[in-house]
């Protein structure tokens, strides 16, 4: 796998996700982060997640890769240069007890094995994202299903919010935010995250005790 710096995530960025854990739409893009040991190629294989800290939900999206220094006014296709679909792993539990009390979401958000990416194709330019649907298939069964052009916040905006705050960089990754559809894991299933008609990943979940 390629070498990874800094991982940035959009949370509530599909209007239908945000309904389903009732949270409100933000006016602007909401944004966390997770640790570089976070990232993971899983195009198949073992996913090791936690067994013992509640519910571990699964969250399906595309995932950018900087290619450049950015540069405010930079458009998407000079700035990205890699795409794949990717898992944002939450203790969903863990991270409603944080929430009630006003803390980070590190600990649900960021724990080893986090964010398994798939396989890493060339970024195709933006005017074709909306051509191409993504999602997640739990068990052979399709549970997530999502495109770029419901995001409440497109890739422009994402990479112009976080460039000017944090910077982007190459080795820079960008989690854009899951469509509805979300749900828990449980030991034994077998997941299966693609783009377009191409599966991109491939593990089956093994609950550490």
């Amino acid at each position: 796998m390629v070498e990874i710096h800094n991982v940035y995530c959009v949370g509530r960025n599909y209007r239908l996700h945000a309904a389903e854990l009732g949270n409100d739409v933000p006016s602007a893009p909401m944004l966390f982060m997770k640790p570089s040991h976070a990232a993971v190629q899983t195009v198949e294989g073992i996913l090791r997640v936690p067994g013992t800290q509640g519910s571990v939900h699964y969250e399906a999206e595309l995932v950018v890769r900087i290619g450049q220094p950015y540069r405010p006014g930079m458009a998407p296709d000079e700035l990205f240069s890699h795409l794949t679909v990717g898992l944002d792993l939450t203790l969903r539990s863990l991270q409603d007890e944080l929430k009630a009390k006003g803390l980070p979401w590190l600990s649900a958000k960021g724990f080893r094995n986090s964010a398994p990416l798939g396989r890493w194709l060339a970024y195709p330019g933006e005017a074709s994202l909306a051509g191409q649907d993504f999602g997640l298939r739990l068990n052979g069964r399709e549970v997530q299903r999502g495109n770029a052009k419901d995001m409440v916040f497109g890739l422009r905006e994402l990479a112009d919010f976080v460039g000017q705050a944090f910077g982007l960089g190459p080795g820079d990754i960008l989690f854009t935010g899951t469509p509805a559809g979300v749900g828990s894991l449980s030991d034994g299933d077998v997941l299966e995250w693609w783009y377009g008609d191409r599966t991109l990943g491939q593990a089956k979940v093994c609950m550490d005790p």
